[in-house]
């Protein structure tokens, strides 16, 4: 299977999202990556909000370029209709190309909050339970903080990939499930 995946950010794409989809789905995957904002993904005209147009560019792309698949993330940040758009985007029926779309409440660092075991393991310190990550204003800032508290060597991407090979998948779904529970369910139907 030869995936698309369309994120945000170097921390999504730097390893993170594909080690926690192919742990979602049990396998590996041939896959390229691309950044929302890339200019080959400019969204076409046409009804709807901008959201739901990126990712609907998304899906005509990868079906002119032989994809098997799409997996689409976008951080919520403060703008609550995200998840209303990518949700149509998902349901989306003028194009038939197998699809897994989310968005991360409220950045996608939330989802790396979510096993403190993990965390702990990855970190090389004791790392306690991390208040609900949905709900936390600021996850990223969080990151940073236990990163630089385990003062290991690592950017935030090579961090956030060892934190996604180590996660308790069925942990991240329940602790993050308007979120990251949503985008597995979707994985699995891929």
């Amino acid at each position: 299977m030869r995936v698309l995946i369309v994120s945000e950010g170097e921390h999504e794409l730097g390893g993170a999202l594909r080690a926690l989809m192919r742990r979602v789905l049990g396998r590996d995957f041939d896959c390229d990556y691309l950044k929302v904002s890339d200019p080959i993904l400019r969204s076409f005209h046409g009804k709807g909000p901008g959201h739901f147009k990126k990712a609907v560019r998304c899906l005509y792309y990868a079906q002119e370029n032989g994809y098997d698949a799409v997996v689409f993330v976008i951080d919520q940040d403060d703008q609550l209709d995200r998840r209303h758009q990518i949700g149509q985007a998902q349901d989306y029926v003028q194009i038939g190309i197998p699809r897994a779309m989310g968005v991360a409440i409220r950045t996608f660092d939330a989802w790396m909050l979510a096993d403190e075991l993990a965390l702990s393991n990855v970190l090389g310190i004791t790392v306690s339970r991390q208040l609900n990550p949905e709900e936390n204003p600021d996850p990223k800032a969080s990151c940073g903080e236990l990163l630089q508290m385990g003062g290991q060597r690592m950017s935030p991407s090579e961090f956030y990939a060892a934190v996604a090979e180590q996660v308790v998948i069925s942990d991240l779904e329940k602790r993050c499930p308007r979120s990251f529970a949503t985008l597995a369910g979707r994985l699995r139907r891929l």
